[in-house]
């Protein structure tokens, strides 16, 4: 992709695969709710029923943009299948995230990254439980969601979304991740709006990553820009432990670049040399997967 820097390569650390069987299950959650309604219900377009018909659009979205590879999330428990045809389909070009709750008897059957979202699932990243889950895994890199988590279509859905975010807390992760020293945990959304608490874990835990994904809305807690936050970041975390992703999701919108524009500028008028773009843009999360 041409950038400020010339061409680099842009990888997607942050992307929704919103299948078919992603708003299946949705529909599941509500009576009377089905998949032909939720099309109208948030203006979308609904994915085709083949989960590889839908990562053929995705590659063709990349192409257009110039995006090299994306890290594709299943975004409910028991929508991995989807993600996982997308990847098989297309291995050059997507990786694997998988949601999941590891307190449920399946969960060490996942493949690829698991996506642990601890408010949503209501659990401590100190539960043991949690702990044997890590124990087995048998891929070296976790997600871990933390701060504020609002899902904009299960609003539009009228579903219920009782997450609790006493679990949220980055901090949660500073003693698992220690523990874990061989496992590297990502972070998105620069923490969400626990923003000083990131940078604390990512501070005395080399093995934590911040994604940079999102409009990043929970700036407004703390009256910050997104130069400021990315030139904190990079002076404590260093250029090597930022993953660039949009939290790209649902057509006809596609790969949303008004995100990666931003993040662009932001990055100019910081002044990283063309090296730390590089790696933030892509070469950071190749070289993690």
């Amino acid at each position: 992709m041409t950038t400020n820097w010339g061409d680099l390569r842009v990888s997607d650390a942050h992307v929704h695969f919103f299948s078919h069987g992603f708003f299946r299950l949705l529909a599941e959650q509500r009576a009377g709710l089905t998949v032909e309604s939720i099309g109208p219900a948030l203006g979308w377009q609904m994915p085709p029923e083949d989960a590889g018909a839908l990562a053929d659009r995705w590659v063709e979205e990349l192409d257009r943009h110039g995006v090299s590879k994306a890290a594709l999330i299943a975004s409910l428990p028991g929508d991995g299948a989807s993600v996982s045809a997308a990847v098989g389909k297309h291995p050059s070009r997507f990786l694997g995230y998988y949601m999941v709750d590891p307190l449920k008897a399946d969960a060490s059957r996942i493949a690829g990254v698991p996506c642990l979202f601890p408010a949503m699932h209501r659990y401590s990243m100190a539960d043991a439980r949690v702990d044997s889950f890590l124990e087995a895994l048998p891929g070296k890199t976790v997600f871990v969601h933390c701060g504020v988590l609002s899902v904009g279509v299960r609003k539009k859905l009228g579903l219920a979304s009782p997450f609790d975010m006493r679990y949220s807390n980055p901090l949660d992760l500073h003693a698992v991740a220690l523990k874990h020293a061989g496992l590297r945990f990502v972070v998105p959304h620069f923490g969400a709006g626990y923003w000083r608490e990131a940078l604390m874990l990512a501070d005395m835990c080399p093995n934590v990553y911040l994604d940079t994904s999102s409009s990043n809305g929970w700036m407004k807690y703390e009256g910050l820009s997104l130069p400021v936050v990315l030139r904190r970041a990079l002076d404590v975390a260093g250029p090597s432990r930022l993953l660039f992703g949009t939290d790209s999701s649902f057509f006809p919108r596609g790969w949303n670049r008004a995100v990666f524009d931003a993040q662009q500028a932001a990055l100019v008028e910081v002044g990283v040399s063309r090296e730390t773009a590089a790696a933030i843009f892509s070469g950071n999360l190749e070289g993690l997967l």
